[in-house]
């Protein structure tokens, strides 16, 4: 089953009531952080193509070597294939990302289907690609394909962010992450979202790009 899509500003407002009727702890969060955003992206290869360039990288380095690829021209899979690793590395990826890269463009994803499968499957797929973790699969899930039930339970600033509302001692590992995120289904993507923002206010800064 697919499940809810998040497609418009009204699914979140949806999900976020929902929520605050649902979980106190979540109805402070939503309380402090006003209206959720809306968050989504455009699916296919290039959001998978940024979300490696970004990996380990500040906002501003990952925008530069983005601006140099669409330069070069080297944003398509078959251009990728075809480049040597010389224009590659001008573009500013390092040795290990161009191996992720040319990954991706090597795998021949049909896209467009991913719209019609399970979230689990969609992340099967990609996390079977070299340089795709989990964490990514599981935000492209959520904001390219609005995924309304998908969460991110190892994502640090979520983690931190329970760690905060919930008042708790430590920050929650990622099992104890899924199975408290277990208790917003079905709009685990919204309460991701309330907790990012969550994340934001209390600790003045963004915790997801």
């Amino acid at each position: 089953m697919v499940g809810r899509i998040i497609h418009s500003q009204a699914c979140v407002d949806e999900g976020a009531a929902w929520l605050s009727r649902s979980c106190p702890r979540m109805a402070d969060a939503i309380g402090v952080t006003g209206p959720l955003p809306l968050r989504l992206r455009p699916d296919g290869f290039g959001a998978l193509l940024d979300a490696i360039i970004s990996q380990q990288l500040s906002v501003a380095a990952a925008q530069a070597i983005r601006g140099r690829m669409q330069a070069a021209g080297l944003t398509e899979p078959h251009r990728i294939i075809r480049a040597d690793d010389d224009d590659l590395r001008a573009c500013g990826l390092s040795a290990q990302k161009i191996r992720y890269v040319r990954a991706l463009a090597r795998a021949g994803i049909d896209y467009p289907a991913f719209r019609d499968q399970p979230a689990e499957q969609v992340i099967a797929t990609l996390t079977g690609i070299n340089g795709i973790g989990r964490w990514t699969a599981e935000i492209y899930a959520m904001f390219s394909l609005g995924r309304a039930d998908v969460f991110a339970p190892g994502d640090l600033a979520l983690r931190e962010a329970a760690r905060i509302l919930f008042a708790l001692e430590a920050r929650p590992a990622e099992g104890q992450m899924r199975t408290l995120a277990e208790r917003w289904s079905p709009w685990r993507a919204v309460a991701a979202r309330a907790l990012w923002a969550y994340y934001r206010v209390e600790k003045k800064r963004e915790g997801i790009g």
